[in-house]
């Protein structure tokens, strides 16, 4: 009897041990900082569910047309590298930075994009868009103009 006593307190104590030395908590994981990616010149599509977003109109049936590829890679009046593959537009009087939705009069599609040059300079054309966004809200992929509402994106 003396010797089960024993035996059952010394299991008890490594039953114990045991479980001290291993139950200890879990490590909280550490928060990973997240790299949130700058997509200045790459802006799709406004969505205004997602945010509260005001427009204040700008102009009504302008004329939009888009960079050739020719000027792929050429500077900007801004500094910045043209590339037809982003959401970026020209503005003669518009400061560079101003985010517009264009939007085409015919098929109500839209785009946001990001002024980052000067021009047209071309008579009766009030943007110039590049050709990403262009053919974003165009109805067909051929080039040519369209009628377009400006509007202006108030953050």
């Amino acid at each position: 009897m003396k010797l089960k006593l024993v035996y059952l307190l010394l299991t008890t104590a490594a039953t114990l041990f045991a479980v001290a030395s291993f139950d200890k908590p879990a490590p909280k994981p550490k928060k990973v900082a997240t790299q949130t990616r700058v997509q200045q010149d790459t802006i799709k599509k406004a969505d205004s569910l997602s945010k509260k977003v005001k427009y204040k109109l700008f102009k009504k049936n302008a004329h939009a047309s888009y960079y050739a590829d020719k000027f792929n890679g050429r500077r900007t009046a801004s500094g910045k590298r043209f590339d037809n593959n982003k959401y970026t537009a020209a503005h003669r009087k518009l400061p560079f930075g101003t985010k517009l939705r264009v939007t085409n009069e015919a098929n109500k599609k839209s785009v946001v994009v990001v002024v980052n040059d000067r021009g047209p300079f071309t008579r009766g054309r009030d943007i110039d868009l590049s050709k990403r966004a262009f053919m974003d809200i165009a109805s067909s992929r051929y080039g040519g103009s369209l009628k377009v509402t400006i509007e202006e994106i108030i953050e």
